[in-house]
């Protein structure tokens, strides 16, 4: 099972990126994880990733696909699968992983979009309580907008693949469970 995970932040993606991946026993890749172990590296890469997400801007394509796709490749040649989590995050970086997903077997087979309104979206990220810089009220709000510009136009670039189901995250965190597994059960045959 290959999912991609695409969602504003504080739909529900990290949640339910977990369950597909116990369920299915497959990886879950998620990229804001990835950058804060690498930020939080007393490094130059740790630093500059750490300036990118304090300010809830997005990580620039080239340093995201160098970090994340090598794990993805990986883990559909040892698992099976992925679930990614909040990779791609912008049209070029979905080009370019679909290319090399091409290239090495490993294309998604589903993209699962979680949509809420933005009122819901910024109550769950300033009320997570993990003393996150990029989860206060002002960050949220740059954070939807950052997404509504650079990442909302992949739904349309991945309906056009036919790969798109949509499902409302407001609902309940196991409603929403089950109508993902329902999909892909549907895919996984």
């Amino acid at each position: 099972m290959r999912v991609i995970m695409l969602a504003p932040p504080g739909a529900g993606k990290g949640t339910q990126s977990e369950r597909i991946s116990a369920r299915y026993g497959i990886p879950h890749i998620a990229s804001g994880d990835i950058f804060r172990e690498e930020s939080a590296r007393p490094t130059e890469l740790g630093q500059r990733l750490r300036g990118y997400l304090d300010a809830g801007d997005l990580v620039p394509d080239d340093l995201v696909l160098s970090l994340i796709m090598d794990r993805v490749v990986e883990a559909a040649e040892k698992s099976g699968g992925y679930v990614l989590d909040g990779f791609p995050r912008t049209l070029p970086q979905a080009e370019a992983a679909a290319g090399m997903a091409r290239e090495t077997n490993v294309s998604a087979q589903a993209v699962i979009y979680l949509d809420a309104s933005p009122d819901v979206l910024i109550a769950r990220i300033a009320g997570r309580g993990e003393n996150r810089a990029d989860d206060s009220a002002a960050v949220a709000r740059h954070r939807l907008e950052v997404y509504a510009e650079n990442t909302a136009p992949l739904v349309d670039y991945y309906t056009g693949r036919g790969l798109v189901t949509k499902i409302d995250a407001s609902s309940p965190v196991d409603v929403v469970s089950e109508e993902i597994f329902a999909v892909l059960d549907r895919i996984k045959g």
